[in-house]
């Protein structure tokens, strides 16, 4: 697989992680700064880690498994999983300016 092949790849996972937002916030986890990275290895299996607002979000069950759902439903995927971290903890200064604009912070 080519390296450009991954970057293509790695872009198609980021506009369907933009399809998913927070039920509480009204902008999209990868604008929140919700996705700390993305991997991809050599056979296409995705890895995405990722934090929650807070270790008590109402979504803790729901918001991963619908990460991984979206991300499977793309063809070059061969699987997907999502690992939450809580290091760093997510603060507002990880939104885009963005996410802070629609939401009334800038």
């Amino acid at each position: 697989m080519r390296p450009e092949d991954n970057e293509d790849l790695g872009d198609k996972i980021v506009t369907v992680l933009k399809t998913i937002y927070d039920p509480e916030i009204p902008v999209d986890i990868f604008e929140l700064g919700l996705i700390y990275d993305v991997f991809v290895n050599e056979h296409k299996d995705v890895k995405v880690l990722m934090t929650l607002t807070s270790p008590n979000c109402p979504v803790a069950e729901t918001l991963p498994a619908e990460v991984e759902e979206k991300v499977k439903t793309l063809d070059e995927v061969n699987d997907a999983e999502v690992e939450i971290t809580f290091d760093p903890m997510w603060t507002q200064d990880m939104m885009s300016e963005e996410a802070k604009l629609a939401l009334g912070f800038l």
